[in-house]
């Protein structure tokens, strides 16, 4: 018996093709709209007395093609340290929210020390917290002291773990504690309720937010040229001091902003998934 096959009726093929239409005019008037808008900024910034000034200062072709590789060079650093510190952000962020969610009077130590270590580092400006690490860790004068680029990634990691920490937390705290009840009387464990049950829950729903999170980090791992290593900003620097010309530093915000564009498409697709999923819970 063979299967007949659905014709969609005129009516639906009639509103496809409308939806379709509308689509496309959307788009053209999108694309529109921004030509005319990125036209006449063109004509303003161009068209200003000070222009041939600032080009020259900010847009100097063979300057930007000379020093690209030395900043290309230093960008390099910034993002091992990304990724390093992106990963020990989430494990300490992590730690520290199961730790702030503890009940009981007996983990009232670790809440506090999880609770003041959040506070803290949440209001200390993360240039201070490098300059702490970088310098005073140093003149110390310990055994074993690491290099400044550890140093100064083990203060972005703290500080971002800090951060990472209060999201993660009203993740959990927004689970319903029914979760945690029902995986309860099916006999699991206070700790394989949180593995199994609560945090995976807890994640999706502060995903955006941690997204977001990262997206700052990688900006921000740029500060670790405070300290003294030569990452992309610090090249920029030297360039820009050896050329008396700004336009080393327009090259290494190119550079960064190429670098976040993935993990921005990224955190706007997860967001844009969390919306839809929440509207058609709603």
């Amino acid at each position: 018996m063979s299967a007949e096959i659905h014709r969609p009726s005129d009516l639906q093929l009639g509103r496809i093709a409308y939806r379709r239409g509308q689509a496309i005019r959307s788009v053209l008037l999108a694309a529109l709209s921004t030509a005319v808008l990125g036209t006449l900024l063109g004509v303003l910034i161009t068209g200003a007395p000070g222009w041939a000034r600032v080009k020259q200062s900010f847009f100097d072709w063979p300057i930007a093609r000379e020093y690209l590789p030395e900043i290309l060079e230093g960008l390099w650093l910034n993002i091992r340290l990304f990724v390093v510190c992106a990963v020990c952000a989430l494990a300490l962020g992590l730690v520290a929210a199961v730790l702030r969610t503890l009940r009981g009077p007996v983990f009232f130590p670790v809440r506090a020390l999880a609770t003041v270590y959040t506070y803290t580092f949440r209001g200390l400006p993360l240039i201070i917290t490098i300059y702490l690490f970088a310098f005073g860790v140093p003149g110390l004068r310990l055994q074993g002291t690491p290099n400044v680029v550890v140093l100064g990634g083990a203060a972005i990691t703290i500080t971002y773990g800090s951060y990472i920490a209060e999201v993660l937390r009203a993740g959990i705290e927004s689970v319903h504690p029914s979760q945690t009840a029902a995986a309860r009387s099916l006999g699991l464990s206070y700790r394989q309720s949180m593995r199994h049950v609560v945090l995976p829950q807890a994640v999706r729903r502060a995903a955006p937010a941690l997204l977001n999170d990262v997206v700052s980090m990688q900006k921000d791992v740029g500060l670790i040229s405070l300290a003294g290593p030569i990452d992309a900003i610090r090249a920029a620097q030297i360039a820009s001091a050896e050329t008396a010309n700004f336009t080393p530093y327009v090259v290494a915000g190119v550079l960064f902003v190429l670098f976040a564009l993935p993990l921005i498409g990224v955190t706007d697709v997860v967001t844009l998934r969390a919306a839809r999923r929440q509207n058609a819970g709603n």
